[in-house]
């Protein structure tokens, strides 16, 4: 049996993380927040305003611990799901490549909606501050569009690469 490891890629109020609660309730399998790990680990100590490089140090801490769990969940036959926005190609080849390396198969879920639809989620979840209001501050809308600037949806073959499938309005 291979194990299998669930990539959930789309920029901020995509709706990623709703679609990562419900993929793993469908299929047994574990989630990784990078939004959770980062609150829990971090958020209390971090520099205000926000400092890059302070915040970018932690996340590659955070993505480093999160793979070697990842690896030995999916090692004992259980299916990860890893929240972790996959907004760049760079952090999909990176981890797609830890995959391939342990024999792991991946699967790229890709959640997409309009940015006005997606900012109108935001704008929401910083009101409710629910389930999936993880790190503790708002986003704000400068937040939102530099991330937006970030975002680079996976091309054709990436998607057949990482047997994709995109769901449209999240």
């Amino acid at each position: 049996m291979t194990a299998l490891v669930h990539f959930i890629a789309g920029s901020t109020g995509a709706g990623k993380t709703t679609y990562a609660l419900k993929l793993c309730e469908e299929i047994g399998g574990v989630r990784f927040s990078i939004d959770e790990w980062m609150a829990a680990l971090y958020w209390m100590d971090s520099p205000q305003p926000l400092a890059p490089d302070w915040t970018m140090e932690r996340l590659a801490r955070c993505y480093a611990q999160i793979w070697n769990v990842t690896a030995q969940t999916a090692r004992r036959g259980v299916p990860c799901v890893l929240d972790l926005g996959f907004s760049q190609r760079t952090a999909r080849e990176e981890f797609a490549a830890l995959a391939s390396s342990a024999a792991f198969d991946v699967h790229l879920h890709v959640l997409n909606a309009p940015a006005e639809e997606r900012w109108r989620r935001v704008e929401g979840r910083n009101a409710e501050r629910g389930q999936t209001y993880q790190l503790q501050f708002d986003v704000t809308r400068d937040m939102f569009d530099f991330v937006e600037l970030m975002w680079e949806p996976p091309g054709e073959a990436e998607m057949r690469a990482y047997d994709a499938v995109t769901l449209v309005g999240g």
